[in-house]
């Protein structure tokens, strides 16, 4: 049976999709010889990777290659870690790069970044997972060795600092092949038995052989596990290791680490002393108010004597009765205008004011006014209305205006 027919550049993506997914290819750490470097201007480095048998083309893309701490020059030997993967378009096979270290340091260095990440990935660095410090710690349980200088240092700071500090030692081997599992143990040993509240792991400075102990993966558990908080004081300033990742609080160096476990006496005294100095003043402001207030008091009339206010009130009430009558007088005479303003306009306005000046109102016999010959015939009885008196009549002819 005859198999399909594939173009170039299916049979190119085909192998690489089967290189992408092989596990075997990625997190890649091959030692080898630099060849052939070149940066182009876009920032992508390319090289060949070799060694006495084989060759291997690389490229590191510009983001990773700004994180480069040295300058990569042909012929330098160099560890690069980074993934195997297939370029279609040219149907060759290369080292993606991520990252690179000169030979030499490549072990350690490689191991420490592989666990890091595996830590990482799990959420031990994760800083919800971080304990808050005690502010006054009772007890500070030391783990380290006790033939180094670092100790020393550390009881010296922690007596000069809070002397009310309790410390604990537990002694243990901080190098070594040993050394891993008697910090672990000692961690977990002081919170099994709660020696104290806080713990300081660490030691003095070294090579990074020195400090491998804190590199270690059961030592990264025992701290994350740890229900009293970690203070991490390993070597100098520069030195980084997994323990200060995993701790609550990282110190730059063992005494660094003593400073950071208790606060400073003197610093207390002196906000002590300040926060007295301001309670004394607030103290005298307030009873200088008190008796400001008490002297207002003892000054008053009220207390001088009880007469005088007596006096005072019944002045202020004669005056405000005055006040009354006065109101009272004045809205009186405002009515009383407005009432003969009122009663001089009704006089004027009233139909018997029209009378004394000589008309009359003429009403038919059921009182209703006259206003024209319409409204009566001959021979009806109507009232004429006069200034002083009514006049009865028959009516014996009526005419309009126009006669």
């Amino acid at each position: 049976m005859a198999r399909d027919v594939l173009s170039v550049g299916q049979i190119n993506e085909y192998i690489r999709t089967r290189m992408d997914s092989d596990p075997n290819l990625t997190g890649l750490a091959i030692r080898g010889e630099i060849s052939n470097y070149k940066v182009y201007p876009s920032g992508h480095h390319y090289f060949t990777l070799k060694d006495e048998t084989a060759a291997l083309k690389c490229v590191m893309f510009r983001g990773s290659a700004t994180g480069l701490k040295f300058r990569p020059e042909n012929g330098m030997k160099i560890v690069a870690m980074g993934r195997i993967a297939v370029f279609p378009r040219d149907g060759a096979y290369q080292l993606y790069c991520t990252g690179m270290i000169p030979d030499g340091v490549g072990d350690l260095y490689i191991a420490f970044e592989q666990l890091k990440k595996k830590l990482q990935e799990k959420g031990l660095f994760d800083p919800a997972y971080k304990k808050p410090l005690p502010k006054y710690p009772k007890c500070v349980c030391i783990i380290t060795s006790e033939a180094g200088a670092a100790v020393h240092d550390m009881l010296r700071i922690l007596r000069k600092r809070y002397p009310l500090t309790q410390v604990r030692l537990l002694p243990v081997r901080v190098q070594g092949v040993e050394a891993p599992g008697e910090i672990a143990s000692a961690i977990r040993y002081a919170n099994y038995y709660k020696l104290g509240d806080l713990l300081i792991v660490g030691r003095g400075g070294g090579s990074i052989e020195d400090l491998w102990a804190f590199n270690d993966e059961q030592v990264a558990m025992a701290i994350f596990q740890s229900q009293i908080p970690v203070i991490s004081a390993v070597g100098h300033e520069p030195d980084v290791t997994i323990s200060d990742f995993v701790a609550d609080l990282r110190a730059a160096t063992p005494s660094n680490g003593a400073e950071l476990a208790v606060p400073d006496r003197e610093a207390l005294l002196q906000n002590l002393d300040a926060m007295q100095s301001s309670m004394q003043t607030c103290v005298i402001k307030s009873l200088a108010s008190a008796r400001r207030h008490l002297n207002t008091l003892a000054d008053s009339n009220a207390l001088k004597g009880p007469e005088s206010a007596i006096i005072i009130r019944r002045n202020n009430l004669t005056h405000l009765l005055q006040r009354l009558f006065a109101a009272q007088e004045r809205a009186t005479n405002r009515g009383k205008t407005r009432f003969l303003s009122a009663t001089a306009k009704l006089d004027a306005l009233s139909p018997l004011k029209v009378l004394s000046r000589g008309y009359s109102i003429t009403e038919n016999g059921q009182g209703a006014v006259i206003h024209s010959v319409t409204q009566v015939k001959t021979g009806d009885k109507i009232r004429i209305r006069l200034e002083d008196g009514n006049v009865w009549a028959f009516v014996e002819e009526k005419e309009n205006e126009n006669g």
